[in-house]
């Protein structure tokens, strides 16, 4: 209770308008665990029933989108999905935008990775390919069809991002001049960073679905927790942070709300009434 009448008060004293569109992260923000919550889930189908667009934007790679996340898309619940960090997006109907990685761009990122030593794979519309298994990837990749050991595959398919997993949590290549080469590193975890392209963000994927329903970001809110939430939260017009979310992005949002656990979300739409008109 203590967290829905707190936003309650910070809603009122701003005057927040509804939003156009809502943009939700998954992991940590919408489900645990790879999981939707039920509250969650329950509350997106409740907003399909009003003119506001919901689309998820996440860092995952589209080849491992969560089930009930795509069952969502192909219920038109959702709208649209931006995943890979903004480096794809689409709907239905089909791509909505894409930034393939170039040639020269893997062959620098697997260089840095090579001189490392480090475990690293690269995304594409349709696998994650990883550049070498140790036992924890061969468990993954037994229960993740669409993960695959291959590490040439970057060389004859069209990929999108690259992941890279540190040896402990020193190693997380500080040495590396990302920007030279116009690409920059991305935390998601202790041990674990995206590599991509210098314009690359969740913020890139989040205008092109903005132009393609035309519709200005400014009249748009996004749900986050994560270090590559940070430009889409810089972008839209309301940003809230999830209760457990980074201290940076909570710095970066105009709202902090409470956890999956603590009906986060809903102690924010509700108040907002939205998703209350046929």
């Amino acid at each position: 209770m203590f967290i829905k009448d707190k936003v309650a008060q910070e809603i009122m004293s701003n005057n927040i308008p509804t939003p156009k569109i809502i943009f939700f992260d998954i992991d940590d923000t919408l489900s645990r665990n790879g999981i939707i919550a039920e509250h969650n889930k329950a509350t997106l189908e409740q907003l399909a029933s009003s003119d506001i667009k919901l689309i998820i934007s996440t860092g995952r790679s589209k080849a491992i989108l969560p089930s009930d996340i795509l069952a969502l898309l192909d219920a038109n619940v959702l709208d649209a999905i931006i995943c890979m960090n903004g480096q794809y997006s689409f709907n239905k109907d089909g791509i909505i935008s894409h930034y393939p990685l170039s040639e020269a761009q893997t062959n620098k990122i697997v260089n840095l990775c090579h001189k490392g030593d480090l475990i690293h794979k690269f995304d594409s519309a349709t696998h994650i390919a990883w550049s070498k298994e140790n036992e924890r990837l061969r468990e993954y990749n037994a229960i993740t069809p669409n993960s695959i050991l291959d590490p040439d595959y970057y060389k004859s398919n069209t990929v999108y991002q690259c992941s890279v997993f540190f040896n402990n949590q020193q190693d997380k290549m500080q040495e590396v001049d990302f920007a030279q080469d116009e690409l920059k590193l991305v935390h998601w975890h202790t041990v674990g960073a995206d590599i991509l392209p210098v314009d690359a963000s969740k913020a890139r994927g989040i205008l092109d679905v903005c132009r393609h329903y035309n519709i200005d970001a400014q009249d748009c809110m996004a749900f986050g927790d994560g270090m590559n939430d940070l430009e889409m939260f810089d972008l839209v017009g309301f940003a809230v942070a999830m209760g457990d979310a980074k201290s940076e992005l909570k710095e970066r949002a105009d709202l902090v709300t409470g956890t999956i656990e603590e009906y986060g979300i809903q102690a924010v739409l509700d108040q907002l009434s939205v998703g209350q008109q046929a």
